[in-house]
């Protein structure tokens, strides 16, 4: 089975588990969250891959990461993906069941990419404009990312709108 479809069918299952137990908008959340963690540490993805980590020392090291700080049912999906050797395929799996969410919902996935956390207010205000821009209705998953310096960076499917600092300071060494 490929990688992308082992990832849908991942995602699939962990739609069906969380939609069951009531708390498909949190894991959705959750995932999607810890994929980000896990992509931008190193250090921590080889930690969880390691096959000459006991699966049980791997596992350990999730329920210290999420134990409390995130649903039941999201600490057993990471742990069963732990579990199963799979870690590293984690980010595309949550990246699926968010696209499963969105579609769903009849909803378009919008990656904003923002220096700061924003408010409900700029979440709020952003989702209406990428809708008008894009013509669809969007979801917002907000990562913060200290790199664009300020402003933001959108993805809406391949429409990519960059508003970032980095960006226009690109443009302007450029243009010099």
């Amino acid at each position: 089975m490929a990688a992308e479809d082992r990832a849908k069918a991942y995602a699939e299952g962990f739609f069906l588990i969380a939609e069951a137990e009531g708390i498909l908008r949190e894991v959705e959340d959750e995932l999607f969250r810890f994929a980000r963690i896990l992509e931008g540490n190193d250090e921590l993805r080889e930690k969880l891959a390691d096959p000459h980590i006991p699966v049980a020392t791997r596992q350990q090291i999730v329920e210290e990461l999420l134990g409390g700080r995130a649903t039941a049912v999201t600490t057993s999906l990471v742990l069963m993906v732990v579990g199963t050797g799979r870690i590293r395929d984690l980010p595309a799996m949550a990246d699926a069941l968010v696209e499963a969410c969105a579609r769903a919902a009849n909803k378009e996935v919008a990656e904003v990419r923002s220096a700061t956390p924003l408010t409900d207010d700029q979440k709020a205000r952003l989702a209406v404009a990428l809708g008008e821009a894009t013509g669809k209705q969007v979801e917002l998953k907000v990562i913060i990312d200290p790199s664009i310096k300020g402003g933001i960076v959108a993805q809406v499917g391949d429409t990519v709108i960059d508003g970032s600092v980095r960006h226009r300071l690109e443009q302007l060494k450029n243009s010099l």
